[in-house]
């Protein structure tokens, strides 16, 4: 029986190339983001593939988002955790609901995920949990006074589920994408999406005796790393 993979968050980039690297590797592929016109474009892509509408930062969408999986699919067993919203200000002009958005969808919106499918992996004693992250997750800039914190808080939920959840048999890692993304992974000078999901691919097959849980990734261009905040 295939395993199933769950992309949160699909996209033109990362996400959609999540999804075809899981397809090519064997497994279901449910991917999720707010609209149901975003998520029937990528279900074209692949009879392996299903569509879903939900909202990271709606508890009760996800929850159901979840049943509706395990009904159509099967157990999850990956779950790329790829939302994100980022605001783009100086600290000057954040107001307090784009803080709050970047807060529910990086970092609540993974905590509710896990909630809901952490401890069936436990119970499985097998599966992963991939999280897209950003330089900002390092270090924060003028212009991302709300973006760094919940990216950072983020990266820190991460590392906590890893230490709990590891022993029993699930994989969570983050990836740094220290740079701009290319969906056509054509241009040197950008990160190219599909490396990326084959960098997620072998990290997410390591074998159990050799875990990583931090990668970074960039463009070979030195001048161009940390473009992405």
């Amino acid at each position: 029986m295939a395993k199933v993979c769950w992309v949160i968050g699909v996209g033109p980039g990362i996400g959609a190339a999540c999804m075809r690297r899981w397809v090519k590797g064997g497994f279901k592929v449910a991917v999720s983001a707010r609209t149901e016109a975003k998520v029937a474009e990528f279900a074209k892509a692949s009879d392996s593939v299903t569509g879903y509408a939900s909202d990271v930062t709606d508890p009760e969408s996800l929850a159901k988002t979840v049943q509706a999986i395990e009904n159509d699919l099967g157990p999850i067993h990956t779950v790329i955790y790829n939302a994100g919203s980022g605001c783009f200000k100086k600290y000057k002009d954040v107001s307090m609901a784009e803080m709050e958005d970047c807060m529910r969808v990086n970092t609540f919106g993974l905590l509710s995920v896990a909630q809901l499918v952490g401890p069936k992996l436990e119970a499985a004693g097998d599966g992963v949990l991939a999280v897209t992250g950003a330089t900002a997750s390092w270090r924060g800039a003028p212009f991302t006074a709300a973006f760094a914190p919940a990216k950072a808080a983020q990266k820190m939920l991460a590392q906590a589920l890893a230490k709990d959840v590891g022993p029993k048999g699930v994989h969570v890692f983050y990836a740094i994408i220290d740079g701009s993304v290319d969906p056509s992974s054509s241009n040197d000078s950008k990160i190219g999406a599909d490396p990326i999901a084959q960098t997620y691919w072998d990290v997410a097959h390591q074998p159990k005796s050799c875990w990583t849980f931090e990668i970074e990734v960039r463009p070979s261009d030195q001048e161009t790393w940390g473009a992405r905040a």
